[in-house]
């Protein structure tokens, strides 16, 4: 067996004796997040089952692959129980969970659609033409260069703020977003500064 067999065959064997529960190589090969590749996925656990250190079941055409239950030790009524009050435990917090991400969902669609990034960057540059206009200006007072640059200040101040906000959002989804930060982007809509070549501008 090669060393990347031997890699691939430990990886899937303390995968499937970690979770205790049937998948097929498609499966595994997914849940292992594609480190090893389909074909050495699908040779180990043919080679695992052979050595029936794990059982193959097959259903119509496809094989389920599950760690064989001897390695483990008999579970009496009262573990089962347990066990069980543990999974419904698990389900409703689950449930709490996938509630919480959608209303944080909805909360960042909400700050999304009140001040876009192509909004403040129109806001902006807006701003700071006013701004380079009435520097070039010879009539300009000191009272209305002050008040320019409160406005420029203000405007880059909402910007980072509501940038915040929304990322707070984004964070807190993520922690129970089974896909990547791009995904959720592309799925609620959101373009970011970089998408637009923004700079922030600095304090």
């Amino acid at each position: 067996m090669s060393k990347k067999d031997s890699e691939a065959t430990a990886d899937i064997l303390s995968y499937l004796k970690s979770q205790n529960r049937p998948y097929s190589a498609v499966d595994v090969f997914n849940n292992l997040h594609k480190k090893h590749g389909k074909t050495v996925v699908t040779r180990c656990l043919e080679q695992l089952a052979a050595a029936e250190k794990i059982k193959e079941k097959t259903y119509g055409k496809q094989k389920v692959y599950v760690i064989d239950q001897s390695q483990f030790e008999a579970v009496d009524d009262n573990e089962l129980k347990k066990l069980d009050g543990m999974v419904v435990s698990l389900t409703k917090e689950g449930r709490q969970l996938e509630e919480e991400c959608r209303v944080q969902e909805h909360e960042l669609k909400a700050l999304s659609t009140v001040l876009t990034t192509e909004e403040a960057e129109s806001q902006l540059k807006q701003i700071t033409s006013e701004c380079d206009l009435m520097s070039n200006a010879q009539n300009i007072t000191p009272e209305e260069k002050d008040k320019i640059c409160k406005d420029h200040l203000a405007a880059v101040k909402e910007w980072r703020k509501r940038k915040r906000m929304v990322m707070d959002v984004v964070n807190s989804i993520m922690e129970g977003y089974p896909k990547s930060k791009k995904h959720l982007y592309e799925e609620v809509g959101i373009e970011t500064d970089e998408d637009c070549g923004v700079v922030m501008a600095k304090d």
